[in-house]
């Protein structure tokens, strides 16, 4: 099964990733967001945005198909 990489952005400034196992991007985002999943999330750095969000991303830091949960 695919691994993704996924990207939530929370905490004021703070960017964290964690590895999910899902057939595509849009189920792995989903199953975090949605809290159907126990991760472990790693601190990545600051970033400014206004709200929560959750992406895929590819090892650019890119979104995978453009899909994301949350807003930002």
């Amino acid at each position: 099964m695919p691994k993704f990489t996924i990207l939530s952005r929370v905490d004021a400034y703070a960017d964290y990733t964690c590895e999910v196992e899902a057939l595509t991007a849009k189920e792995a985002v989903d199953l975090v967001y949605n809290g159907l999943i126990k991760v472990t999330w790693t601190p990545q750095g600051v970033v400014e945005f206004d709200a929560v969000r959750m992406s895929a991303i590819d090892a650019d830091g890119e979104d995978i198909d453009g899909y994301a949960r949350g807003e930002g």
